[in-house]
């Protein structure tokens, strides 16, 4: 069952918009965050650098040629200079010191809902400004696609402090945008495809409603050749419906009445929400994809450490 919006007057610095001023205040957030734990971590411990790539794109680069070790990796072996100096000889390689992180940060028509704290796309604009702050503060070019009712916004990954903060105010004012336009997840990341290089980080944040076969052929296009995350924001509401009842829901207009009580609804309440979340699970699996679920009364410093390193696929 999708939900309805809550209804809420809005106003500054309200739980239905993500000011500017808070999503600049997060840095101090990303002072918690090990941006790291975001990514997968399958290198061999011979490679230098502070990130651990699985070998996707250009996060290697090469760096010298030594003597052969018992226990290298034998898919590295130089034949070349092997053949010329007449005994064996592997390739070292070292990571590049930033690689670009880049967002894609659904704020559509099904994440303006919210039941405790905040709208879901509240918790979403806040989850991206603090893992942006937090590659900021590790030197990453930070860039993305924002998408809402009004429309894409796209900014390039770049290092300076003022295109984040440009990138910020993009969000916050997405954040505002109301309407009924249904976001093309499938598109969005195409998008991202195309903004993101080879060997970077791109991350997710979405409710994930829009996961249908083409959304999720674009996510595994992506994985290819980038380190992909996925942050699943929810509301509890969506997960287990509330105590039996009768409570009425409005979407700022329209407002019905929602019948809690029924066994039989309640049960497909649940089921609904875990077969979404499941379906989103299997995909990450499939593509080695690590997987956060953030509730939107949650702060992602706060989770991160003790959720993300326990891989979707461990």
């Amino acid at each position: 069952m999708q939900p309805a919006h809550a209804a809420r007057t809005r106003h500054q610095g309200s739980p239905i918009v993500a000011s500017l001023g808070e999503l600049i205040a997060l840095r101090s957030a990303a002072l918690r965050i090990d941006l790291e734990s975001l990514r997968s971590s399958r290198a061999k411990a011979l490679l230098a650098g502070p990130y651990h790539s699985p070998f996707r794109g250009r996060g290697i680069e090469f760096d010298e040629v030594r003597a052969y070790q018992p226990g290298d990796d034998a898919r590295f072996i130089d034949w070349r200079v092997s053949a010329r100096r007449g005994r064996v000889y592997t390739k070292l390689f070292h990571e590049e010191r930033e690689r670009p992180v880049l967002f894609l940060v659904d704020l559509g028509p099904t994440m303006r809902f919210g039941t405790r704290r905040c709208f879901k796309s509240v918790a979403a604009a806040r989850a991206a400004a603090t893992l942006a702050w937090a590659a900021r503060l590790g030197s990453d070019r930070v860039g993305g696609v924002i998408v809402s009712p009004q429309g894409r916004i796209e900014h390039p990954a770049e290092r300076r402090q003022r295109h984040l903060l440009r990138w910020l105010e993009a969000l916050s004012r997405a954040s505002a945008e109301a309407g009924d336009t249904a976001v093309d997840l499938s598109a969005a990341i195409a998008r991202l495809d195309a903004l993101a290089p080879s060997g970077s980080h791109a991350i997710v944040v979405s409710d994930f409603y829009g996961l249908d076969a083409t959304a999720r052929d674009a996510i595994a296009r992506l994985a290819r050749r980038r380190h992909v995350s996925c942050v699943q924001i929810y509301d509890a509401l969506e997960a287990e419906p509330p105590p039996p009842g009768r409570y009425r829901l409005s979407d700022g207009t329209n407002v019905r009445a929602l019948e809690a009580g029924n066994r039989a609804t309640r049960e497909r309440w649940g089921r609904q929400f875990e077969a979404r979340r499941e379906s989103l699970r299997q995909l990450c699996v499939e593509q080695r994809i690590p997987l956060l679920c953030l509730r939107n009364d949650q702060a992602i410093e706060d989770v991160l450490g003790a959720r993300m390193t326990r891989r979707a696929y461990a």
